[in-house]
């Protein structure tokens, strides 16, 4: 870095790579990871959404963690913001409910909805 343009460019590329807020292409997965969701068993869910974008070759999916959602006893829970939708909250999860999310939601676009927060209020 030679001048305060190219630390000014690596800035902007940078926050552009983090700003979760703006609306990206493709889809993006969230998995619950904060004490509250890895005690309920967020890993195996973690690790089956990842082997199953990865063998499906699903390359507009980003599967990225975060900390507590805020609503521990249903966890654990993910969510999922694909393009052009409203944010799905899944809950009580599991691996194998996770690979039914991926096969059904992400690859064939049907929510499922047995498995989403507002199905689990009822």
């Amino acid at each position: 870095m030679k001048s305060l343009a190219e630390l000014a460019k690596i800035r902007e590329e940078t926050l552009k790579k983090v700003d979760i807020r703006k609306e990206r292409k493709g889809t993006r997965i969230v998995v619950g990871m904060a004490t509250c969701g890895i005690s309920a068993g967020a890993r195996p869910i973690l690790t089956a959404l990842l082997e199953e974008v990865n063998k499906r070759n699903l390359g507009d999916v980003e599967v990225t963690q975060t900390g507590c959602i805020g609503i521990c006893q249903l966890e654990p829970i993910i969510e999922v913001y694909k393009e052009g939708e409203g944010k799905v909250t899944y809950v009580d999860m599991n691996a194998e409910k996770a690979r039914r999310v991926i096969a059904e939601h992400i690859v064939n676009g049907k929510i499922v909805s047995e498995f989403t927060i507002g199905a689990y209020e009822k």
